[in-house]
């Protein structure tokens, strides 16, 4: 046994996945000794943290965001490692049921006053109108199956089986991004392709180039590359254009380590430690290693229908101007400032662009320091990533939002906020929280590179105890989980962030296969034979 507490074999495993021993100690002391909950101060605002845009800026900021991309700084870099099962949950229920129990469980489940069931009724509804009924319909002819008649007779659970399970279409093992989103004249169209579609609009350089990222699960990344060799070249030729498609895992030096109820390594019947994956935060390693320049990162169900992406991709280019523009001004700043010993004049502009549109809040000592305090301070806040976040009225769809966040030094920053990480005992804190009146889409453009066209190293801008800790079983037995700071959120903690409010029009979510069956997800070519 090491004087750590960790055996011979515990080192070799660290190893194994590149995780330093000192990095499993540090885990260990953060089950210990959890860091305390955010400390919200308010809701941003418009005017209070929130930019609102006036129309007659959008052409110029446009233009200056074509300059960027004609260049070839623009990128766009999507997590795509998310299961579509996840997309079906009130559905899978059906699949649980013994197969010869199944029609009266779903006979049973037509009375219920469930959402959930709810759920699968709308979606029954709502078939015809998804973009793989086709897919299913064949699927089930296929194997000796009338889709239309099951439906007639109430069998929704052979429907639902050919559409989940490896006997059809097998939706409930496929990663989201490869199911079948929206409807075309051509065809079905996967959110992965309405990626390429956009990328298109948003990102091509004078020589035709548009570069995109993707990072999948391991046991997917074959499905992806299979599926861009086929679906590549099909966009390439529609849209005259060339894509530059990487594709990259969760590296496993992200992974955390699990304990029990009493803090103690979480060992697997065979004595080994278990480590569990990082949560997307992980991810900001997988950003940094791409060492993008402007980069924009979207979720990948936050995809919309041909009809709708003129105004998504024309906000796009917006959000983009400006990150150049601010860009451009702080590194001006900067080098005044780096020129020599603070200068009144120099120093007063400074301040005033962090304050004023940056919206960095200067530490009391800070404010009414010595000048000399006051250059440093400034020069270290300016030459950090940049991140503008797209942000849309609070609809009530889930997750978080932007707010003002008490820092330890007195001052306040602006950051994401999900609702698990505000203190559940503090009604004052819940009182906040729910007076968001904004919500954060994951619709983002970073400047990711410095004044020398350097790639930051996006890892010393972490607020490493902004983690999050969950309680998990793992073979019937309870354990802790530990998440590194979000993406988005204490991954991004020491970035300057501008929130800037977007059309809600811009923001169509598929969270679940209903979604699908809205407004944002439909084209006016849709029709339903179920409805």
């Amino acid at each position: 046994m090491e004087p750590t507490g960790f055996t011979t074999e515990d080192l070799r495993q660290m190893r194994e996945r590149g995780i330093p021993e000192e990095e499993a100690l540090r885990q260990l002391i953060l089950f210990i000794s959890p860091p305390g909950a955010i400390q919200l101060n308010r809701p941003c605002t418009v005017g209070d943290g929130i930019l609102a845009l006036r129309e007659a800026e959008a052409g110029r900021l446009i233009e200056r965001f074509d300059e960027a991309r004609l260049s070839g700084r623009a990128m766009r870099f999507v997590p795509a490692s998310g299961a579509a099962s996840r997309m079906f949950k009130a559905l899978m229920p059906i699949l649980n049921v013994p197969e010869g129990s199944r029609p009266a469980a779903v006979a049973a489940l037509e009375s219920s006053d469930d959402p959930e069931v709810r759920e699968i009724y709308a979606f029954l509804q709502g078939l015809s109108k998804f973009a793989f009924y086709e897919d299913l319909r064949s699927a089930m002819s296929q194997n000796g199956h009338d889709l239309d008649l099951h439906l007639r007779d109430n069998r929704f659970d052979v429907v639902i089986e050919f559409l989940l399970s490896a006997k059809g279409l097998h939706y409930a093992g496929l990663p989201k991004a490869l199911m079948k989103f929206h409807r075309y004249p051509e065809g079905g169209r996967t959110a992965f392709e309405e990626h390429l579609v956009e990328a298109a609009g948003v990102l091509q350089n004078r020589d035709g180039l548009c570069r995109l990222h993707f990072t999948v699960s391991p046991e997917h990344a074959e499905d992806f590359q299979s599926f861009a060799r086929v679906a590549v070249p099909r966009c390439e030729k529609r849209f005259q254009c060339r894509y530059l498609i990487g594709f990259s895992v969760q590296d496993r030096s992200t992974d955390t380590l699990a304990v029990d109820l009493d803090n103690r390594p979480f060992r697997l019947a065979d004595g080994r430690l278990l480590f569990r994956p990082g949560g997307h935060g992980a991810l900001l390693q997988n950003l940094n290693d791409v060492k993008g320049d402007i980069v924009f990162v979207k979720n990948v169900d936050n995809v919309t229908a041909d009809r709708l992406k003129p105004e998504r991709c024309r906000w796009e280019k917006i959000l983009g101007g400006l990150l150049v523009d601010l860009q451009e001004e702080a590194f001006q700043h900067l080098r005044r400032l780096r020129s020599g010993p603070a200068n009144d004049p120099a120093l007063r502009g400074a301040v005033s662009f962090a304050e004023e549109r940056l919206s960095l809040v200067l530490p009391p000592g800070i404010k009414t320091g010595a000048a000399e305090d006051q250059r440093r301070f400034v020069m270290e806040k300016l030459d950090r990533p940049i991140r503008l976040c797209g942000v849309v009225r609070n609809t009530g769809e889930p997750g978080g939002g932007p707010f003002w966040v008490r820092g330890d030094a007195g001052d306040a920053s602006l950051q994401i906020v999900e609702g698990a990480q505000v203190d559940p005992a503090s009604p004052e804190q819940q009182e906040i929280f729910a007076k968001s009146t904004h919500f954060n889409p994951v619709n983002m453009v970073c400047g990711l590179r410095d004044a020398a066209g350097r790639p930051y190293d996006l890892t010393r801008h972490v607020d490493p105890q902004a983690v999050f800790i969950s309680q998990k079983t793992q073979d019937g037995r309870p354990l802790k989980a530990l998440e590194r700071p979000g993406l988005w959120n204490g991954g991004m903690a020491r970035w300057n962030t501008v929130f800037v409010e977007v059309p809600v029009g811009t923001f169509h979510p598929a969270k679940t296969v209903n979604d699908l069956l809205r407004e944002g997800h439909q084209n006016e070519t849709s029709s339903g034979r179920n409805s």
